[in-house]
């Protein structure tokens, strides 16, 4: 089911929540999401049924790889219950989550039982006082690192550890974080800060390049190419040459991968959107809620994704930075 550039769908985003527990400063910055923000209603949600229903169809048009983000995913009640369905409806897929950790210990035996596969876990900065300043939260990592370490017991992996670098705020964190996680099987992804919405105040000076970011790490450790695991896979992948273990960097702005974008995106509310950067989606809910068939809904789907044209990050520039676009809590990281 090829869009009009070529890519094949393969990969599912599905939103469950649009809240979270934290307010990091690039995404959720408290000055807009504050105790006043309307957040969706709980019945504007989709429901768990509906979900899986939905990602039925999207299996059968090609998706193969599933992950639940948000918002904070584990802050949607029985959200391992959610796991297990789709499990149910797509047994061969890989089913991934993106989460902030703190409430992984909480949840992630059950997460494996029901059919989660692999947990990527938000983690910005080792020093603790710079943390708690990027996410204006009350959480420590110490409590990100317990959730790594359970999900690892649990026998989630590999687990990812993603850390968005910011000039002049968290860019002395690079060689802390690679140390931390060197020989223990987890894999940190440096992500180049992102225009993603439009409440972050994001500027292009902001940006650390990834290149920046491995030739830092490789005068430490040196480090290697590894081919990418898949076609369409975002991260670049370097492996310490004393067998250390492996890095992945992700280059949006500097070294933009539309070309290979294979990825939908969910919205808690139903939305179908074909981009991060969208500026709007596709509404399945109504329809899905008015009776339509599969059919009807898989055409949908289809017809979707076949006028997709999406390059964002490849148009990036001053005019693209005026356009209006989702947050990235509403559609999902």
């Amino acid at each position: 089911m090829p869009d009009t550039l070529g890519r094949q769908l393969r990969d599912l985003r599905i939103s469950v929540t649009d809240r979270c527990n934290m307010r990091c400063t690039y995404c959720m910055p408290r000055a807009i999401f504050d105790k006043d923000y309307e957040f969706l209603p709980r019945d504007d949600l989709l429901s768990f049924e509906e979900i899986s229903r939905l990602t039925r169809l999207f299996v059968a048009a090609g998706v193969v790889k599933i992950r639940l983000t948000g918002g904070e995913p584990l802050l949607r009640r029985d959200v391992t219950d959610l796991v297990g369905k789709l499990r149910g409806v797509a047994p061969d897929a890989d089913i991934a989550m993106t989460t902030n950790g703190v409430l992984l210990p909480r949840h992630v035996a059950a997460l494996a039982a029901t059919g989660l596969d692999r947990v990527s876990v938000s983690l910005d900065a080792l020093d603790d006082g710079l943390f708690r300043k990027m996410t204006d939260s009350g959480f420590g990592v110490d409590e990100v690192l317990a959730g790594i370490e359970a999900a690892g017991k649990a026998g989630l992996g590999p687990i990812k550890a993603n850390a968005v670098i910011v000039r002049s705020v968290n860019d002395g964190e690079v060689e802390k974080l690679a140390e931390q996680f060197r020989g223990t099987g987890v894999i940190v992804r440096f992500i180049e800060y992102m225009d993603v919405g439009t409440t972050n105040g994001w500027r292009l000076e902001q940006v650390v390049p990834a290149a920046e970011i491995i030739g830092r790490i490789n005068d430490r450790w040196p480090i290697e190419a590894v081919d990418p695991g898949y076609l369409g896979e975002v991260a670049g992948r370097y492996r310490y040459t004393d067998g250390g273990g492996e890095i992945g960097v992700i280059s949006s702005v500097t070294n933009p991968f539309c070309g290979d974008c294979s990825r939908a995106r969910l919205s808690a509310d139903g939305k179908l959107f074909t981009c991060l950067f969208a500026t709007s989606g596709t509404d399945l809910r109504a329809p899905l809620r008015s009776g339509a068939t599969d059919e009807e809904l898989a055409t949908l789907i289809k017809e979707t994704w076949d006028r997709r044209d999406d390059r964002y990050s490849e148009l990036r520039s001053k005019a693209t930075a005026e356009v209006a676009r989702v947050e990235m809590s509403y559609i999902g990281g």
